[in-house]
């Protein structure tokens, strides 16, 4: 079997007990030949993100060993948040790292679902590329009426219905979004505002469904804790929109209402690459490459030495 490594993004709707999430990160750390790299929680949000890798025959056991946990964990009938949410285990994203590819996630997305359904009792949706029909690709369609809307839908209307399992959702869990995508770099800015129909007019000013990036998605939202206000936003393929891009869009939305600029923050991981385009933008560095940042440089001529 393949030994590239896979990353793995799980999504839950649980912030504010900080000893569930320690429990969802230890249930993950005890799979072999996993590595946790990042964690991150939001409060206002509601929802913590792991991100973990784990080489191919290994994170197909990681993912359904989280989605127990998240099941025994999590009740969404008294979770609340101001971020969408469907399900304990919110989302499970597949992403091919270097050496995978997009259909090996496939397969990995759908044999995870399997056993989540089959194994938990937990009703799966497919999106993104192991999406099972066109109308599923775009998380935001799968999500569309959150836990409390779908529970209904998909009693009164088969076109809701999860791909696999139910059709009525998991009384507490709820149901799992299972798919297989590029790297995504999640990346909030929040206003110095409490007004969040600011945020709602940025957020829907940029996002490409409403005319604005390509390859990006935002929401408006408080964040009632922090008294402010925030874009948050998704970049589903940072080559096509960079993020410094948008984030100079923001800013001048903002100072078009009067609001400055609080701060950004990284939701999980970014790439290098992601980094390098930004700081070459910002700085308008012309004819700027990879190779002239010195690290990569010396990666590069250490690694063809050893060849």
């Amino acid at each position: 079997m393949s030994t590239a490594w896979i990353e793995c993004v799980p999504n839950f709707s649980e912030a504010r007990d900080t000893s569930r999430v320690n429990a969802l990160e230890h249930a993950l750390s005890a799979v072999s030949g996993t590595l946790v790299l990042h964690r991150t929680s939001d409060i206002d949000h509601n929802r913590s993100v792991i991100t973990f890798i784990a080489h191919y025959d290994s994170v197909v056991e990681a993912a359904v060993r989280l989605a127990a946990k998240a099941a025994e964990l999590i009740d969404l009938n008294h979770h609340r948040g101001v971020h969408p949410r469907l399900g304990a285990l919110d989302v499970l994203p597949f992403v091919p790292l270097e050496g995978a590819t997009l259909q090996q996630c496939v397969t990995l997305a759908r044999e995870a679902g399997a056993r989540i359904w089959n194994e938990l009792g937990i009703p799966v949706y497919f999106y993104e590329a192991a999406a099972l029909r066109t109308d599923r690709v775009k998380l935001e369609n799968v999500r569309r009426d959150q836990f409390e809307g779908l529970r209904t839908a998909v009693l009164m209307d088969e076109s809701r219905r999860p791909d696999l399992g139910g059709p009525s959702l998991h009384p507490t869990a709820g149901a799992v979004i299972v798919g297989a995508r590029k790297i995504l770099i999640a990346y909030n800015i929040n206003l110095k505002s409490t007004d969040v129909d600011i945020a709602r007019s940025i957020a829907k000013r940029i996002r490409a469904s409403n005319g604005g990036f390509p390859s990006v998605k935002a929401l408006g939202l408080p964040l009632v804790s922090r008294g402010l206000v925030q874009v948050a936003i998704n970049f589903t393929d940072f080559e096509e929109t960079p993020v410094h891009v948008v984030h100079s869009e923001v800013c001048r939305w903002a100072a078009e209402y009067g609001v400055e600029i609080e701060e950004s923050e990284l939701i999980g991981l970014m790439p290098r690459k992601a980094l390098e385009m930004a700081a070459a933008g910002m700085l308008k560095l012309s004819h700027f490459e990879s190779q002239l940042v010195l690290e990569n440089r010396i990666d590069a001529l250490t690694s063809a030495r050893t060849l």
